[in-house]
């Protein structure tokens, strides 16, 4: 079973919005074995909606399509699909009476005439009934392809690939199940993981595909398998999955959906721990990306974003002669906010981090991106220096992983248990 999906509408095209409903349909067509072969945007113009049903019908089984089904001028979807089928509008009696009732419940009045044209429908056309919103979705088949029409308000689109499409095309055209499993890593480079597990990807069965989706200091690895026999198939990546993550011991931190700063929360809560950071070049993103996490305040205390050195020394308590000797960008400034963080924020663990984000402010001897890292307790104390590139927010968001990733590693090594 394959799949093209398109995306209607200029909002799309000219960044006004960006376009999520491809990414969470491609999502759960993985999930009952279709394979997504091409993803394609195109406006409001009656000529390009054709040309991308006739693309997808050339390439796909099925087309799945959202945008432009509302009662404006501007939405010319159904009139589009109406002329590539070479079929006449027609007017639906029960989406007229469905949406004449709903504005009737809410006490709202909607034009007779754009009523009128929402109730407009290609002649050959299922409708599908959307319960969270007017415009009904579209079932359309030739010649062994099908067409789907939906709404592009992503609530609506879901609801309809949940409860009409994804049960009709399980039907409609019944394929080989899907599965994968993601190991999330952290802290090394895809060229390297690669190096340490080419044994392991040159040993696996041919149903089983392994890929490296790289993200600033973070790599995922994803299991990818099919196979007639579901049950069969999730034993195989349980498997597998468990083989891969024991050849990377001190990189892994966890599988799916998790994020690093989740995991780390989780083990501060389960060891009742409380965090907080003192911040310089960061800004205070390693404790956005910690807040993030709903009931971070189990285990979280505050942070000090001492961007400036008076900063430093007022409140962290960093002495002048260490900012004069060494910078504020060194391994002796961090390691006073962390012992700085500790006392004023009356926390059991702190991370500190001071850098050079760039574009500008590098030097030869302390370039754009270099960073340096602090974690620790009352009693340890651990540092680490980190080196990026010259864009300023790629910079920003690799030291904050990097931090978390420091303190990932000394939660380890001090409480003697895994993250």
């Amino acid at each position: 079973m394959t799949v093209q999906i398109v995306t209607v509408g200029d909002e799309i095209l000219i960044g006004q919005i960006v376009d999520t409903n491809s990414a969470w349909m491609g999502q759960q067509l993985n999930g009952i074995g279709a394979r997504v072969v091409k993803k394609t945007a195109v406006g409001d113009m009656h000529q390009h909606i054709i040309a991308a049903i006739v693309e997808g019908f050339a390439n796909a089984d099925i087309t799945l399509m959202t945008g432009g089904l509302g009662p404006t001028k501007d939405d010319v979807t159904k009139k589009a699909i109406a002329d590539f089928f070479g079929v006449e509008m027609i007017f639906s009696q029960d989406t007229y009476d469905r949406i004449k009732s709903y504005f009737t419940k809410v006490n709202r009045v909607i034009p007779e005439d754009a009523l009128q044209a929402q109730c407009l429908m290609p002649a050959n056309a299922t409708l599908l009934v959307n319960k969270m919103g007017t415009a009904p979705g579209m079932w359309l088949e030739q010649e062994g392809r099908v067409l789907v029409s939906m709404p592009g308000v992503p609530y609506e689109m879901e609801y309809l690939m949940t409860n009409e499409v994804l049960p009709r095309l399980k039907v409609r055209f019944p394929g080989r199940p899907i599965a994968h499993r993601t190991i999330l890593t952290v802290g090394e480079g895809e060229s390297n993981i690669a190096r340490r597990i080419e044994k392991f990807e040159d040993s696996l069965p041919t149903n089983i595909k392994l890929a490296y989706l790289p993200n600033l200091g973070q790599v995922r690895l994803r299991l990818t398998g099919t196979d007639d026999d579901e049950t069969v198939l999730h034993q195989l990546l349980d498997n597998k999955a468990r083989e891969l993550k024991n050849l990377l011991p001190e990189i892994v931190f966890g599988e799916g959906d998790l994020l690093l700063e989740q995991a780390i929360g989780d083990f501060l809560r389960k060891h009742q721990l409380t965090l907080g950071t003192a911040e310089s070049c960061t800004g205070g993103y390693v404790a956005h990306r910690i807040t993030a996490i709903p009931d971070s305040s189990d285990y979280f205390q505050g942070s000090i974003v001492s961007y400036s050195n008076a900063i430093k020394q007022n409140v962290l308590q960093v002495k002048s002669t260490t900012l004069e000797q060494h910078g504020a960008v060194s391994e002796q400034t961090v390691q006073e906010m962390v012992q700085g963080a500790l006392n004023v924020l009356n926390v059991d663990l702190a991370i500190a981090v001071s850098g050079i984000a760039g574009p500008g402010g590098g030097t030869p001897e302390k370039p754009v991106g270099l960073v340096w890292l602090a974690v620790g307790n009352k009693n340890t104390l651990k540092t680490q220096k980190v080196q990026s590139g010259r864009d300023r927010l790629k910079n920003i968001q690799y030291a904050g992983t990097m931090a978390l990733n420091a303190l990932r590693q000394f939660l380890q090594s001090e409480y003697e248990d895994r993250i």
